[in-house]
């Protein structure tokens, strides 16, 4: 007989927005587990870029000198290679935010510091290895989840259940809400080389003809990015390695002298890449956030950032009801409506660069590339420059911590943040 567990919060995923969420709920004495599928984060090719919304997320939480000691690389300034040309679209410099610059850093050591953090607080528990299988639901209410766990199988009951498992989302799947689908023409082949001395800086996307490639300074290599066409990674296959090497070299010139360095297709990574959100994000005893709720596109790197304000604004709306059990259905709701904006105006973007500049170069339709006029004008003036950049590094509605502080019964000091 599986292992019944009783909690105020059950949180499906430990990626951004379930660590995140986590954190924020156990700092405010909200009883809560996470439950991760995988022994541990480790997982590559994920998104690694911390805005400045997420970086002032860590200063309010009091967490931001600690977080920024971990190994990190900071980009204050983005361009775009179109052909032969170089255009600078984007400065953090002159962003209403206490860190003017966007961090890299490996994912799983965002979450390792969350989660080692949020172990200071007694009503938070994250069990890694542990899936969730199915939703637990009692006359059209969920009530809980069965996962599976290294001691076997259990059941987490829960006043609610938050999905936070990502675009292929085991909970979404089997909640029954409506998924519209955004469309995507594009797929994403994952890769890394090394870094040398000499090699560009800032210019983080190349445009080619009929191709693009975006490089991401992770410190001691570049993390690459190859965009395909919608399912085409079996005509990739089909040309074979030393054609895919031939063209990184061709849409990236100074990574020819190291495309050697993939010995096989087992380097490459594929990433099939959706947009969509839930028509609706909850139901009686449930609510998805993140990518759970709204898939993003890799283009600008803000999907993290999203789901982690997604979480602020969960924590911000409902913490304090969850911890004194007065939490309503109609609550979640307020959820979506807060976050749903933010989420539509970055997908709309998103599925503009798609069709309008990233389609047309894959298919090979750009053979006289061109720097749009709009692309002129951010390049001729940094105050300009300064809107892309506050669009990207803060978004649309950036998320402050309201959530509160556990006061423990005795009357003593808050627990520190």
């Amino acid at each position: 007989m599986a292992e019944k567990l009783q909690v105020q919060c059950c949180i499906a995923g430990g990626g951004p927005a379930g660590m995140m969420l986590g954190y924020l709920l156990g700092r405010a004495g909200v009883n809560t587990v996470v439950l991760e599928k995988h022994a541990d984060f480790l997982r590559d090719f994920r998104g690694d870029t911390v805005h400045p919304s997420t970086l002032m997320i860590m200063q309010e939480l009091g967490l931001a000198e600690d977080f920024l000691k971990l190994p990190h690389s900071e980009v204050r300034k983005l361009s775009l290679e179109i052909g032969d040309t170089s255009v600078k679209i984007a400065e953090f410099a002159r962003i209403p935010a206490p860190f003017k610059f966007v961090a890299l850093m490996p994912q799983w050591d965002f979450l390792n510091f969350l989660a080692d953090r949020g172990r200071r607080f007694p009503s938070l528990t994250v069990m890694m290895s542990s899936q969730v299988i199915s939703l637990i639901e009692t006359s059209g209410r969920v009530v809980g989840v069965k996962a599976d766990t290294p001691n076997g199988a259990i059941e987490v009951h829960a006043d609610l259940v938050v999905g936070c498992d990502g675009r292929s989302s085991t909970v979404r799947a089997a909640s029954g809400l409506a998924v519209q689908d955004l469309g995507s023409p594009i797929d994403v082949l994952w890769f890394r080389l090394s870094k040398k001395a000499g090699d560009p800086i800032d210019v983080l996307g190349r445009l080619g003809a009929n191709s693009m490639i975006v490089t991401i300074d992770r410190t001691d290599y570049w993390q690459c990015a190859y965009v395909i066409g919608k399912g085409g990674i079996g005509l990739v296959h089909a040309a074979g390695l030393e054609a895919f090497k031939a063209a990184v070299a061709e849409g990236a010139h100074f990574l020819s002298d190291r495309v050697d360095e993939l010995k096989s297709f087992d380097d490459v990574k594929l990433l099939s890449v959706a947009v969509d959100r839930l028509t609706t994000w909850s139901k009686p005893g449930l609510l998805c956030i993140g990518d759970a709720a709204h898939a993003m596109s890799p283009v600008g790197g803000v999907g993290i950032n999203l789901a982690i304000q997604d979480a602020v604004a969960t924590a911000n709306l409902l913490a304090v009801k969850l911890e004194a059990g007065t939490l309503r259905d109609p609550d979640l709701a307020r959820v979506r409506r807060r976050r749903l904006f933010p989420a539509k105006v970055i997908q709309t973007l998103q599925v503009a660069v798609h069709n309008r500049i990233l389609k047309p170069a894959i298919s090979g339709r750009s053979a006289q590339l061109k720097v749009p006029w709009v692309l002129r004008l951010l390049n001729g003036s940094s105050a300009l420059r300064r809107w892309p950049a506050q669009i990207l590094g803060l978004g649309v509605r950036p998320e402050h911590v309201r959530s509160p502080i556990e006061i423990p019964k005795s009357g003593g000091k808050s627990v520190p943040p």
